[in-house]
């Protein structure tokens, strides 16, 4: 199976390529043409975007893909007005112009990536953001091609996510640095639920969710959406002692400093539906311990 990854250069994407060709399959990544392609896998293809759809169309007619995996987003907690356009063109308009190719060259299946910030205080739609609108965009552009084609088109929603070599300003990187060095870190309440996933559960839901597009059975996930969450759904002060319990440190955190965000997530969307066979494999104690290095 040959099948296409936007956003390879991130978290997710890096980890994702990486199981993907443990099962063989032949995997190509698109990335911007000034991308650090240096931690994808070298045994993925890569091809360097330009904007030019047409050079794009080309590239996909040569590879006739079986399907495309589109995590490639840009995520702002909140935006200024410049930010507007940057937002519009990687959430809107590029997978805009995925999918009008993924149509002229039968592309099979197309699984999209959303968030569980789409549907704020459990809503349908809900935005908590203008990021979390334009994914929501996205998926109602989506609409036409999966009318005017055979696209089969699927969403997965995700929300936090961890794991080894994540560079990202998470919070257990924020923990681990101030349970090194002692330093205060001021936080909210604390009070807030939250519901983070470990990079290995994260990723076998879009490889299970990929070997039922490629069975008998693709027909049925079509314009079907799914979640990746966390069966252990702590309060972010629980989760802090949950740490505090795994790393066996101390965290200098002083609760209530900072007011919560406009539209803070207290409670994380819990309607959604797990990809079929799926199953959480890491709790959150055995996830922390293999993150941060800790001995069993």
């Amino acid at each position: 199976m040959k099948i296409l990854v936007t956003g390879a250069t991130g978290f997710i994407g890096q980890n994702l390529v990486n199981l993907l060709l443990s099962r063989n399959y032949e995997i190509h990544c698109i990335v911007r043409a000034n991308s650090d392609t240096s931690k994808i896998n070298p045994k993925a293809s890569i091809f360097k975007y330009d904007d030019d759809i047409d050079s794009l169309d080309t590239f996909f007619k040569k590879e006739n893909f079986d399907g495309v995996i589109h995590l490639a987003s840009l995520f702002l907690q909140s935006h200024t007005n410049k930010d507007i356009a940057h937002l519009i063109a990687s959430n809107i308009k590029f997978g805009t112009e995925l999918l009008e190719v993924c149509k002229q060259s039968n592309v099979k299946w197309f699984i999209n990536t959303g968030t569980f910030w789409q549907n704020y205080e459990n809503k349908g739609y809900n935005p908590v953001n203008l990021y979390a609108a334009t994914k929501e965009a996205f998926e109602m552009v989506a609409k036409y091609y999966t009318q005017t084609s055979d696209i089969i088109f699927t969403t997965i929603k995700i929300n936090d996510t961890f794991g080894p070599n994540d560079t990202r300003n998470k919070v257990f990187n924020l923990w681990n640095k101030i349970a090194e060095t002692g330093e205060p870190l001021e936080m909210s309440a604390g009070e807030q639920i939250i519901d983070i996933s470990y990079i290995e559960d994260v990723i076998s839901a879009f490889d299970k969710l990929v070997k039922h597009l490629n069975s008998n059975q693709r027909n049925e996930f079509h314009n079907k959406e799914f979640v990746v969450t966390n069966y252990e759904k702590l309060s972010l002060k629980d989760l802090a002692r949950i740490y505090e319990e795994t790393t066996n440190s101390k965290l200098n955190i002083i609760w209530g400093a900072k007011p919560y965000r406009e539209r803070e997530v207290m409670i994380p969307y819990n309607q959604g539906q797990i990809v079929p066979d799926w199953k959480q494999k890491h709790t959150l104690k055995e996830a922390i311990k293999n993150t941060l290095g800790v001995s069993k």
